[in-house]
């Protein structure tokens, strides 16, 4: 049974938290009826995300069977038949249609999701081949989440958290394309064939630019007077040194400790990165939630 649990990837269902940013920062989530719709949400993107890396996995048996890690996967590995992996993914399916349907009759929600899933098998087809476009595409995934919260809840989702968002999911993906690179170098297999299209000097470089553009962009977020002036309060920008703090850590661990996997083992396994994140979000959650309004000019 766990190799079927497996095959699922529930560990990889973190990115779905995604889907409570918008109404996070719309200071709506703790008080909103709406909670039960987003957890429907959270559902449908689990089911439908799984299903895409059941795909995945099934196209990639025999390139995953070459990679160090990667092989022991539940259909490299053999442990699943690739049968019974077929019957999952059509549950899948089924279960998360089922619960977009719930957390939004009005079916955008369910256009998103179906969108978020061509788009995906497009990259599972072929477009993760290319060098670029498959970080663009995976960066793209958590844009098409954090829209579809904010649908979900009908809050306004500002051009600036989907920039932000983007460009934090493009910094993570060019993180693990390197890694790729590396375990390329140091097995001599060719993990993927849009490894090629990248070396480690334009990575390094890509990573160093992101990281500065990032930062730039949530404090300019911060002080921006829209953002001012819709959430009541000047004081966003303290918590600015949280992000940083994260950034910084994600470098130290690419360029220090040379570790820079996936983004979710990172996550679920560094204390620093936890630590971060937890602090971010009760500095955002004091910020808005329990701190007067305060105009601009205080």
């Amino acid at each position: 049974m766990k190799y079927y649990i497996k095959l699922l990837r529930p560990r990889d269902w973190a990115k779905n938290f995604f889907l409570f940013v918008p109404s996070f920062f719309a200071k709506y989530i703790f008080t909103s009826e709406k909670i039960w719709f987003l957890i429907a949400g959270f559902a449908a993107f689990c089911c439908i995300a799984s299903s895409i890396y059941i795909i995945n996995d099934y196209r990639d048996i025999d390139d995953d069977r070459k990679h160090p890690v990667k092989s022991k996967r539940p259909l490299a590995s053999g442990m699943v038949k690739p049968v019974y992996a077929i019957i999952i993914l059509v549950l899948l399916l089924i279960t998360g249609i089922g619960f977009a349907f719930f957390a939004n009759p009005s079916l955008e929600f369910l256009l998103v999701l179906a969108v978020y899933f061509v788009v995906n098998l497009a990259y599972s087809f072929g477009l993760k081949n290319i060098a670029i476009l498959d970080i663009l595409i995976l960066a793209s995934g958590f844009v098409f989440r954090v829209k579809a919260g904010a649908i979900i809840t009908h809050v306004d989702c500002s051009e600036w958290l989907i920039i932000m968002t983007f460009l934090l999911a493009l910094f993570m993906a060019i993180g693990k394309r390197r890694d790729d690179l590396l375990l390329k170098e140091a097995s001599g297999a060719e993990m993927r064939k849009s490894v090629t299209g990248y070396n480690l000097e334009f990575l390094n470089t890509m990573l160093g630019l992101f990281s500065a553009i990032i930062i730039v962009a949530y404090i300019s977020y911060t002080q921006s007077p829209k953002t001012i002036n819709r959430l009541g309060t000047y004081r966003l920008y303290y918590s600015s040194v949280f992000v940083i703090a994260g950034i910084m850590r994600y470098m130290q661990l690419v360029f220090v400790k040379q570790n820079s996997g996936s983004p979710t083992d990172i996550l679920y396994k560094d204390r620093f990165i936890q630590t971060t994140i937890l602090l971010w979000i009760i500095s955002i959650y004091i910020i808005l939630y329990l701190l007067p309004s305060s105009p601009i000019f205080n």
